[in-house]
């Protein structure tokens, strides 16, 4: 007879071990809960009797091992979602339920929700057309799917076209990252190459403010996998047709141009919506604290579709789960003050296609009257963005390089941000390097409203010089300088973005500086006034 056949004194024996079993469940969650509750309060306890090393409660909380917890539920996902946590697949919806029911299941004493919207799809319907007139002589450009073989390529979140007439190219010098790169250029065709200081969304952001009738990049050449067209993307929101070309291509119509004047281009893209489908930003706020001053601390959710994101941005994903559990944790204890503030942590979708999720977020805030979600009622916007890149630097978002067109309002409150990071690592004796405050991530849609924002970043895809080496090599050891000459993540948005890539000593400095920055926010008095000293009352 099986041991688990019918019997009373089987019966008698599965009880006992099921009974069993629960008592070491229930002693195994009242064990962790009990170490966690021990931590805080040892925390809170030693920072009422000395000050932290850290110079911050909040800091001192903060574990690799949390951090690395959530990671390795996120390469779960991805590895059970073909490899991405890309928007429109699995990886990206199970990872915001993840998110979600974690914050539900472990941290119930947020109010959490998610807020829904919608992204428009779209398919190439046939082979875009390329064509162009150099000199009177045309030239039918060669299209496929294998970009080895091809001259040119569609950009995603290009819009439809159907030139009839041939249209003149003009070059755009020096990369397309400034304003004055694109003046007096409406009703041509702009090219642009590849590279500088900003990347393909930006610049078809300053194309579509110049009044272009479509954008033209090309790859700059600089290595022999540089001589291909490439897979680039535009914002969701951008309303003009893009292609991309190579680097022979692109070369011949800028020598052209540049030199006559009579390069000319024809092109042909259609598109098929394939409808829209629905994406979440989650938000997790703390019950105490004024709803009308809140500190909003972000993070985007999404990878690209090449890889899991671990780094990019699974990072800050983890992060914000690890801050937002520490702070409701230590608001439980005796011993740490509740913020006069609200803080709203918050996890945005689709970042990795223009800042969809923020932007959002943003234009609702502008349109309705509930209070505690209007725009007014956002004192200043935190933002962690790849917080674990395995060459890595502690990076710094330096107000001062905030882009032309800010509104003022915003850069006194975040120029003090941009201080108050950097006299931590200085006091830590860590070393630092400001990051250009661009809008490239999600803070961007808080900065153009004239919220202050700030944060920090491991980097991403900038090169590592030689004296940041040297500098890193001095303060935090031969281990963790990195390598000269190499870019900060080798895996940015690529398939080995995985758990490997992931620095635990530059990651655990990094969030600790972080949430330091948090703290300091939500301990001031008179936190408006700090930030918006012109403003008034």
């Amino acid at each position: 007879m099986g041991l688990f056949e019918s019997s009373p004194r089987n019966m008698f024996i599965l009880l006992c071990i099921t009974g069993l079993f629960g008592l070491i469940t229930f002693a195994l969650a009242a064990a962790t809960l009990g170490t966690l509750n021990k931590r805080f309060d040892s925390v809170t306890t030693t920072i009422s009797v000395t000050q932290p090393k850290l110079n911050s409660v909040l800091a001192e909380t903060i574990r690799i091992d949390d951090l690395m917890t959530h990671l390795r539920q996120l390469q779960r996902i991805a590895n059970e979602s073909n490899g991405t946590r890309a928007i429109n697949t699995r990886g990206f919806n199970e990872t915001v339920n993840y998110i979600y029911n974690y914050l539900q299941n472990q941290v119930k004493s947020l109010n959490i929700k998610r807020q829904t919207f919608e992204i428009t799809n779209f398919a190439i319907v046939r082979n875009p057309i390329l064509l162009s007139k150099i000199n009177e002589i045309e030239k039918n450009y060669t299209y496929s799917m294998q970009l080895a073989r091809s001259e040119f390529t569609y950009v995603n979140y290009s819009t439809e076209a159907n030139f009839t007439d041939y249209v003149r190219v003009v070059h755009i010098s020096n990369f397309g990252c400034s304003e004055n790169d694109w003046k007096n250029i409406s009703n041509l065709v702009a090219l642009v190459k590849g590279g500088g200081k900003c990347t393909y969304a930006e610049k078809g952001i300053l194309a579509g403010k110049s009044g272009v009738k479509a954008l033209l990049f090309y790859n700059d050449g600089a290595t022999s996998s540089n001589l291909a067209p490439t897979i680039v993307r535009l914002r969701h929101t951008n309303q003009l047709p893009a292609l991309f070309l190579s680097y022979a291509a692109g070369e011949a119509l800028a020598n052209s141009s540049s030199e006559t004047g009579m390069a000319y281009v024809k092109l042909q893209i259609e598109l098929e919506k394939l409808g829209k489908f629905p994406v979440d930003n989650v938000c997790a706020d703390t019950p105490n604290g004024d709803a009308t001053q809140t500190i909003i601390v972000g993070s985007h959710s999404d990878s690209v579709p090449a890889g899991p994101g671990i780094n990019d941005n699974g990072s800050g994903t983890a992060a914000n789960l690890v801050l937002a559990t520490n702070l409701a944790r230590l608001y439980q204890t005796s011993n740490y003050a509740k913020y006069k503030y609200r803080v709203r942590f918050c996890w945005w979708a689709a970042e990795e296609i223009g800042l969809a999720g923020s932007s959002y977020y943003v234009e609702n805030a502008q349109n309705v009257s509930a209070e505690g979600e209007r725009l007014k009622d956002i004192l200043v916007n935190l933002n962690f963005d790849m917080a674990a890149s395995p060459n890595f630097i502690f990076g710094i978002y330096d107000a001062k390089t905030a882009l032309n067109g800010t509104p003022e309002s915003a850069l006194p409150g975040s120029t003090k941000i941009t201080e108050l990071y950097r006299d931590w690592f200085v006091g830590q004796n860590l070393p630092w390097d400001y990051r250009d405050f661009n809008g490239r991530s999600d803070y961007g849609p808080f900065l153009s409203a004239g919220i202050a924002a700030g944060g920090v970043a491991t980097g991403s895809d900038a090169v590592k010089t030689a004296a940041q080496r040297d500098k890193y090599q001095q303060l935090v050891g031969e281990n963790n300088a990195g390598f000269a000459g190499a870019i900060l993540d080798p895996c940015y948005h690529q398939p080995c973005d995985t758990l490997a890539n992931i620095h635990l000593y530059g990651y655990e400095k990094l969030i600790q500086g972080a949430a330091y920055g948090l703290e300091y926010l939500g301990q001031q008095g008179d936190l408006k006034k700090w930030l918006y000293p012109s403003r008034q009352s």
